[in-house]
């Protein structure tokens, strides 16, 4: 079966094509139209779609969706999952939350595992061995620091990530990138083992567009899996 994953997001929209659990291509498109998936469905040939947005879509694009797809999922609170979900409001959980966890369930079922998904903002996530969701928590994540920095100041300059960070700043610039860069990575450490004090034989995973970064820094780290996002919207599709 092949399975059409659109993760539409606030600037662009990233679109994969799983063969069953195979991950056959995923591109990042700044427009998502259905011009697009017109071309898309005729290159590929896909059958089943899911679509999940952070911005709405237009109409036209979900009925055209629903009209060439042999089975067509609109992800939203209402949908049903492969794992429990114990938030107390799942209607304001973020449909990128639970698809990743979704995802590292369908790797490791059946164990406790931290999701840490390393973006724009930086979310800690939470599944028990029990299959079930629990719940997790959100922060700032590299680029906000920096932004909120430059843009809540008057003074300190917009810094920007570097592959060298060292733990005392001897002027202004590394000092931003030592207590942005090290503050995060303590965060991080430091919720690892507060998670891991509760849930025994905790696995880590780590994704997002900054996992790669933050993979060499921190000291507890199971699993780096970047299409862990499509991975769990694909297992929703096929999940009935």
């Amino acid at each position: 079966m092949k399975n059409l994953i659109i993760d539409q997001g606030n600037s662009s929209s990233k679109v994969s094509l799983y063969e069953n659990d195979v991950l056959a291509f995923t591109e990042r498109y700044e427009t998502l139209d259905v011009e697009l998936l017109r071309r898309i469905k005729r290159e590929t040939g896909w059958e089943q779609s899911i679509l999940s947005s952070v911005v709405g879509s237009e109409e036209t694009l979900l009925r055209w969706l629903e009209d060439h797809s042999d089975r067509f999922v609109l992800l939203d609170e209402n949908t049903p999952l492969p794992i429990g979900n114990l938030y107390k409001t799942p209607r304001t959980l973020g449909k990128d939350r639970i698809a990743v966890c979704v995802g590292a369930n369908h790797l490791c079922p059946n164990r406790n595992l931290l999701v840490i998904d390393a973006g724009t903002a930086i979310t800690y996530d939470i599944v028990n061995s029990e299959n079930n969701y629990v719940g997790g928590n959100i922060s700032l994540g590299l680029d906000m620091r920096f932004r909120s920095l430059n843009t809540f100041t008057r003074k300190l300059p917009l810094v920007t990530v570097e592959e060298q960070c060292p733990l005392t700043g001897s002027d202004t610039r590394e000092a931003i990138l030592s207590g942005v860069v090290n503050g995060l990575t303590y965060e991080i450490e430091g919720f690892i083992d507060s998670f891991r004090a509760i849930y025994p034989k905790l696995l880590v995973f780590l994704t997002g567009g900054n996992a790669k970064y933050f993979e060499k820094r921190i000291k507890y780290c199971n699993f780096v899996v970047p299409n862990l996002l499509s991975l769990g919207l694909n297992r929703i599709l096929m999940f009935r």
